[in-house]
């Protein structure tokens, strides 16, 4: 059942990216093209996703424990540190050079579209790389000490 559930939350997410225009990286680029051909529809999109997520959180915490889950699994780091900060600025700037993220890009994957495909294997190779940095630099630390 939790699979069954999981696989509709994608399909509507995916259904949403598409119908929105987001999986087309011009249309996204053009957002941040504010001196030429702007297009303003990413802020709506992304002020339909903040409202309904305000809204579901409220209703959603209100619950002892998650329907498909024994207990919540909310963030508890609350400071701002490199690896948030470079994560960040790398995410904005990978975005804003492609067109993609990763929530427009695998909704994208259905088209055959080398750019999206080329897209999709340098993020998991980057997910990897950063990966092994950090196990590299977790193995280091206890040697510095």
């Amino acid at each position: 059942m939790r699979l069954i559930v999981l696989y509709l939350i994608g399909l509507v997410f995916g259904i949403g990216i598409s119908i929105s225009g987001m999986a087309n990286p011009a249309k996204v680029l053009n957002f941040f093209d504010v001196a030429g051909t702007w297009d303003p529809s990413l802020i709506f999109v992304m002020g339909g996703a903040l409202v309904t997520t305000f809204i579901g959180y409220r209703f959603v915490l209100k619950r002892p424990t998650p329907l498909m889950e024994g207990t919540f699994h909310l963030p508890t780091k609350t400071d701002l540190d490199a690896r948030l900060i470079g994560g960040s600025a790398v995410f904005g700037i990978g975005w804003g050079i492609s067109g993609f993220c990763p929530g427009g890009a695998l909704p994208a994957l259905g088209t055959g579209n080398l750019n999206v495909i080329a897209f999709v294997v340098s993020l998991v190779a980057g997910m990897a790389a950063a990966r092994y940095a950090q196990d590299l630099m977790a193995r280091a630390q206890p040697a510095r000490a």
